[in-house]
């Protein structure tokens, strides 16, 4: 007997890994732009302490 077609949207384990993988993928994508944004904001907090705190400014080097 012959075996019926799979569809091509029939859930396989080499189609279900490959979803898995890629939802990986995405949250990876997602934290690391959210990482970015907080590094970004301390960086801004610590800029704006630096220079609050009385420090003198920095001047760029002579050229």
């Amino acid at each position: 007997m012959d075996e019926p077609k799979l569809s091509p949207f029939a859930p396989t384990p080499a189609r279900i890994m490959l979803l898995v993988l890629g939802a990986l993928l995405v949250v990876i994508a997602i934290s690391t732009s959210l990482g970015s944004i907080n590094a970004y904001q301390q960086l801004r907090e610590a800029n704006a302490a630096a220079t609050g705190a009385g420090a003198p400014p920095v001047e760029a080097p002579a050229q």
